[in-house]
């Protein structure tokens, strides 16, 4: 399997609470109904919460300013991630998903990747 990660930063104009709340309550089903379509076997939200040790990390390691969250989604593997898009359903419900980012996720500063996992401690 391979997972895309998705480091999330709100916009500027949407409050921390604002942002947990759209991604978990309206973002969240909405990718959960655009899943079969797109070969998404796995999807979770890591939201960061708000926490001094936090800020008492990053100053110890001196580290950039951290996410707001990070989407984790699963796919059988990198082709079956690309095939969705040579289907009309999957370029469909990628355009709907895009589309609803816009409203909560500064995509200038929320980098996305493609992983694969090595468990080290299970």
């Amino acid at each position: 399997m391979v997972k895309l990660i998705f480091c999330l930063h709100r916009r500027r104009d949407i409050s921390e609470e604002e942002f947990h709340r759209y991604w978990r309550d309206e973002h969240g089903p909405l990718v959960a109904r655009h899943a079969s379509a797109l070969g998404i076997r796995r999807y979770v939200q890591v939201h960061t919460v708000g926490s001094p040790v936090n800020a008492a990390l990053a100053a110890s390691r001196g580290t950039p300013d951290g996410y707001d969250g990070v989407a984790e989604l699963w796919f059988d593997d990198a082709d079956a991630l690309v095939g969705a898009a040579g289907t009309e359903e999957g370029r469909a419900a990628a355009a709907a998903l895009a589309a609803d980012e816009e409203r909560f996720i500064d995509h200038s500063r929320s980098p996305l990747f493609v992983a694969e996992e090595h468990v080290v401690i299970g």
